[in-house]
This record gives structure tokens, C-alpha cells and sequence, in this order.
């Protein structure tokens, strides 16, 4: 028969076993646990690479067209800037064409009021009708004038004034010598006359001055 002891030793036995099984089954899963962790860590890691070579292949291509937007928007700028150009020369030189139509005007119209403001009546005839005729050149004369301050006044507008020639030095840039003068009270190369006025606009040469020069001949020396 089995002892009391004996059946004590069974028992410590067997829960001894039972401990044994739970330990191993416990590393086993464990162990299949760690393994499984570890392949999806690696999968994980290759999926990492993969989406980080797309982002790296769509941060390139968006780079590219980055850039290739920047070189569009330097050549259209670039373009657009000629095209203001080209738009300012037109511009300038329609202007120009204008003011010189302006200007020829003007110079009729201050030709006109210098003969206006010169003239005389003749005493001698027209003994009934001249004070009329007095009235009559008057009121003419006024609104010539009228006219010419308004001519000024848009020429002024424009930025055009006249050239200062007489008593001058010569300048080529400005002024054309057009006639010879000898006056011994001058200095060779000044300007005696203005013949037809000069303009500048916008400090660029609108129509050249046509003046008279000083230039004073030397006497011919006689050798005997």
C-alpha cells in the first residue's frame, strides 16, 4: 500500500510537472510571439523604404516643376518687360512726332504775334475806317496772344521748353549754325541770333536751334 508520504511525494511530483509545462508552454509562446513581432517589423521596414523612395521621387518631380515654373515666369517676365519697352519707345516717339507738329505751330502763331504787335496803321490812308481797323488789329492781337499762352501752357505740360541760344557758346548737341557773323564785340563760336528756336523735351533735343554764329576773321598780315 502507499504511504502517506509517499502519495505526498506523487503529488509534489506531479505539480512540479504541471509547472514545467506551463513554464515551456509560456516560452513557447513567447518565442512565436517575439518571431512574429520581429517579421513585421522587417515588413514594416520595407514598406517604410519604399514609401520614403515614392515621397523622395514625388518631392523631385515636384522640385522639377517648381523650377521649371520659375524659368516660365523669368522668360514671360522677361518678355513682358520688352513688351513695356517697346510700348514706352512707341509711346515716346509718337509723342515726339506730335509735339514737333505742336511746336511748328506755335512758331507760326508767335511769328503771326510778332507781325501783330509791330504793325502800324498807315495815317495817311484809310483816314475813316482806321480807328476801326485800330480796334479791329487790337482784339485780334489779344486773342493771338490767348492763343500762344495756350500753346506754351501744353508744351510747358509736356515738359518741352525752348533752348537758350543768344550770347551763348556754340553747342553742337543743341544748336546748328546756320549763318556767319562778324562782330568784334563778340568772342568767336557765341551765338549773334537765334534764326529758328529750339526745344528740348524732357531734356532731350526735340528740335535743334538754328542760330547765327560769331566768327571774327583774322586780318591778313602784309609782308614786305
Amino acid at each position: 500500500m502507499t504511504t502517506d508520504a509517499q502519495k505526498s511525494q506523487l503529488l509534489e511530483d506531479f505539480r512540479d510537472y504541471l509547472e514545467r509545462s506551463q513554464l515551456d508552454r509560456s516560452a513557447d509562446h513567447e518565442q512565436i510571439d517575439l518571431a512574429t513581432l520581429l517579421g513585421e517589423m522587417a515588413s514594416l521596414k520595407t514598406e517604410v523604404k519604399a514609401e520614403s523612395r515614392q515621397f523622395k521621387g514625388a518631392v523631385e518631380t515636384l522640385n522639377d516643376a517648381v523650377a521649371t515654373l520659375q524659368d516660365g515666369n523669368k522668360a514671360l517676365s522677361a518678355e513682358l518687360a520688352r513688351h513695356d519697352e517697346h510700348l514706352e519707345q512707341q509711346r515716346r516717339e509718337i509723342t515726339r512726332v506730335m509735339l514737333l507738329e505742336i511746336v511748328e505751330i506755335y512758331d507760326r502763331l508767335s511769328t503771326g504775334l510778332e507781325v501783330l504787335e509791330h504793325y502800324r496803321p498807315v495815317r495817311s490812308l484809310f483816314k475813316r475806317s482806321r480807328d476801326k481797323d485800330i480796334r479791329f488789329i487790337q482784339r485780334f492781337k489779344e486773342g493771338h496772344q490767348m492763343t500762344v499762352r495756350r500753346f506754351e501752357q501744353l508744351l510747358q505740360r509736356y515738359q518741352v521748353r525752348p533752348i537758350d541760344c543768344v550770347g551763348r557758346l556754340l553747342d553742337p548737341v543743341t544748336m546748328t549754325a546756320v549763318q556767319i557773323g562778324d562782330d568784334p564785340k563778340q568772342e568767336n563760336g557765341f551765338v549773334l541770333e537765334e534764326l529758328r528756336k529750339g526745344f528740348l523735351f524732357q531734356e532731350q533735343v526735340l528740335r535743334l536751334a538754328e542760330v547765327k554764329v560769331n566768327k571774327i576773321h583774322s586780318p591778313v598780315k602784309k609782308y614786305e
